[in-house]
């Protein structure tokens, strides 16, 4: 069975810089496969932040885009998400996801698998 565990998260000050990471027993057991990361804040929906197809195409959230950028490792079968310019309002528990196709979606929808979350807080 597949299995998500993300780790990376912590609190650090406007401006400063997180990398997160997703570990994923996915290519064992898939060969096709897309992953995309998400977050939610408290009171607030889910939110895709970022994905990455299958063939390493990638879209970002407005919200995000220049300042996050997510890629794997397929060596060491981990997903990133690297956190620069980090502002108080990404503040949020952040998942990473898997989807059993080429192509992932940023609205959430269709996805196989969930991590737990890994939390971050962006101190003004």
């Amino acid at each position: 069975r597949a299995q998500l565990v993300e780790s990376g998260g912590g609190s650090v000050q406007a401006g400063g810089s997180l990398r997160l990471s997703c570990a994923a027993s996915v290519s064992s057991v898939y060969s096709v496969y897309c992953m995309g990361w998400f977050r939610q804040a408290p009171g607030k929906e889910r939110e895709g932040i970022a994905v990455l197809d299958f063939d390493g195409s990638t879209s970002y959230a407005d919200s995000v885009k220049g300042r996050f950028t997510i890629s794997k490792d397929n060596a060491k079968n981990t997903l990133y998400l690297q956190m620069n310019s980090l502002k108080p309002e990404d503040t949020a528990m952040y998942y990473c996801a898997a989807a059993w196709r080429a192509r992932c979606s940023l609205t959430g929808l269709g996805y196989n698998r969930w991590g737990q979350g890994t939390q971050v807080t962006v101190s003004s």
